[in-house]
């Protein structure tokens, strides 16, 4: 299945068109090395959170906006050759030098999908989100989230993919681990929800709060929902 790099990273918001362009100009070189699908998505509905959320996750300050951006990989071989090949390609050293956000703020992760369900329609908009599972419960976690998504596609979503964490680095400033606040014996999940408008989305998740399929036992101990970190986006960049 597909293997997906994640990244989330607190953007200036003045920067929005000079990041898009940035992003939009590497794209070519990124399909060089490898990736199937690239999406930068900026950030449109990110809620403040009780526990965490993604302003934290990126230290995000008021005049910043956080973006939730993905490749798509067929398989973590690819992931593996394409990130030696950026290593080593003085392009990419050379656009290191002009990224216009901190790029020490930037989390980054490789995570194997373990749903990955697609619906007729193109994207224009995608919730993201972020949580700690623990990793006993990864199949019932996975079960979980295959019920979920066939309730997003009845409502219009075009696609869903939950990525399990695999290559989860911690990081110097931030990381994913501390964005989720993952306790020892837990895995971080990546994963997003593809609609084609946010208007659809608006309407989708009405309709699914009053699903009976979607209402939460208070008694379920999947995962900790109160440190799920969610937001909407706009892409900007899709290649």
């Amino acid at each position: 299945m597909t293997y997906v790099e994640g990244f989330v990273v607190a953007v200036p918001t003045a920067n929005k068109e000079a990041y898009r362009k940035h992003a939009a100009d590497a794209a070519p070189l990124f399909k060089e090395f490898g990736v199937a699908r690239m999406v930068e998505c900026w950030g449109d509905d990110v809620p403040d959170g009780k526990v965490n959320d993604f302003k934290g996750a990126v230290q995000a300050k008021d005049d910043e906006t956080v973006v939730f951006s993905w490749f798509e990989y067929p398989d973590k071989a690819t992931r593996d050759a394409a990130n030696a090949k950026m290593m080593s390609d003085p392009r990419m050293a050379a656009m290191g030098g002009e990224m216009p956000f901190d790029a020490k703020r930037m989390i980054i992760g490789g995570f194997e999908s373990i749903v990955d369900d697609r619906a007729e329609g193109s994207t224009g908009y995608a919730d993201g989100y972020v949580v700690p599972v623990p990793d006993a419960n990864k199949e019932a976690y996975r079960a979980m989230a295959e019920k979920a998504s066939q309730v997003f596609r009845d409502y219009g979503a075009t696609r869903v993919v939950e990525a399990w964490g695999d290559d989860v680095p911690d990081g110097t400033v931030t990381d994913y681990n501390r964005a989720a606040h993952k306790q020892d014996g837990e895995t971080v999940v990546y994963s997003w929800v593809e609609w084609p408008d946010k208007a659809t989305r608006t309407a989708g998740w009405e309709k699914m709060m009053k699903d009976e399929r979607m209402q939460h036992d208070p008694n379920d101990q999947t995962f900790d929902g109160k440190r799920m970190i969610y937001g909407g986006f706009e892409p900007i960049v899709m290649a």
